[in-house]
């Protein structure tokens, strides 16, 4: 099958990549300038540009049978033109608009897990998104994974960032909490998420469904920064801090690029984020990774 991808040189695209590969399907890749490097496995094409471009995403889609749309950021940079709704929603109806003129029937969305509408500028991006998708007619499928961990590989990841943020500085960490106490996870594999991509690609029954993916534990924000803080051979204390209290350093300093994490971050954060560990299962036909040392491993380094 000949797959485009756009999304592809980012953590979980670079895992999607490598999976469409071993399962023999060829790889239209488009890649931003200057991201060239960040591709090194042997894909069918690589065209150069962005989601902005309507061009540069007709020619990725030329000739293909499906495509993956797996944009997201977490920060914006709107000086940049880096913004939720530029690259988690216009992206997404040139995508859209381009594999319906392209003749390209199938349709994966990379969403995210607790996507709606109102909500976060993040989680509304993503749901009109899911709405657009759904409705455009195309053998459509949506993903909404939780947090995804893995070797980043040099890329951008949970649990690298919780060490390099909170773990690794010599002050204690912040465990938060919300008025109705832990705040509650589901941490997925990012070699599980692109499997269960890749399985889904050519299954007729993933048509039209929506698939919240989580690991086979559900943990607290605690639990994640200490079994973080193990996995890198470290001892943490973990200091219980209210949501609410963080909310009001974020709302002073979440527009600094050092500070680790945003208003809307937090929001989300304190929603929980949890999906059911056998609805991953069903699509990948094993147990999923656990969120446990052994597989965060990579943090030793």
């Amino acid at each position: 099958m000949r797959v485009a991808l756009i999304g592809g040189t980012g953590f979980v695209g670079g895992y999607l990549v490598d999976e469409l590969l071993d399962a023999g399907h060829h790889v239209s890749l488009l890649v931003r300038r200057g991201s060239e490097d960040k591709v090194q496995a042997d894909v069918w094409r690589k065209i150069p540009g962005d989601v902005s471009g309507e061009s540069a995403i007709e020619a990725t889609v030329e000739g293909c049978d499906g495509l993956i749309y797996c944009v997201g950021i977490l920060r914006e940079s709107p000086a940049q033109g880096i913004t939720f709704e530029s690259l988690q929603f216009d992206g997404v109806v040139r995508a859209v608009d381009a594999a319906k003129n392209k003749g390209v029937r199938r349709f994966l969305l990379m969403s995210a897990n607790g996507a709606k509408v109102p909500g976060t500028s993040y989680q509304e991006t993503k749901k009109r998104a899911e709405d657009y998708v759904l409705s455009s007619g195309l053998d459509a499928t949506v993903f909404r994974p939780s947090v995804i961990f893995g070797d980043p590989k040099g890329k951008m990841e949970i649990a690298t960032q919780l060490y390099r943020d909170i773990v690794k500085p010599p002050v204690p960490a912040p465990g938060f909490l919300t008025s109705a106490g832990q705040i509650l996870m589901s941490p997925v594999h990012v070699g599980d998420v692109s499997q269960a991509f890749v399985n889904a690609l050519t299954d007729d029954a993933a048509i039209g469904k929506t698939y919240e993916l989580g690991g086979p534990e559900v943990l607290s924000w605690s639990d994640m920064i200490r079994r973080v803080a193990k996995a890198a051979g470290r001892d943490k204390w973990v200091l219980p801090v209210p949501v609410e209290l963080m909310k009001i350093g974020a709302t002073l300093l979440d527009w600094l690029p050092f500070f680790p994490v945003t208003r809307d971050q937090l929001t989300m954060l304190a929603e929980g984020n949890t999906a059911d560990p056998s609805i991953i299962e069903s699509l990948i036909g094993r147990p999923p990774a656990a969120f446990t040392p052994d597989n965060l491993s990579y943090l030793s380094r």
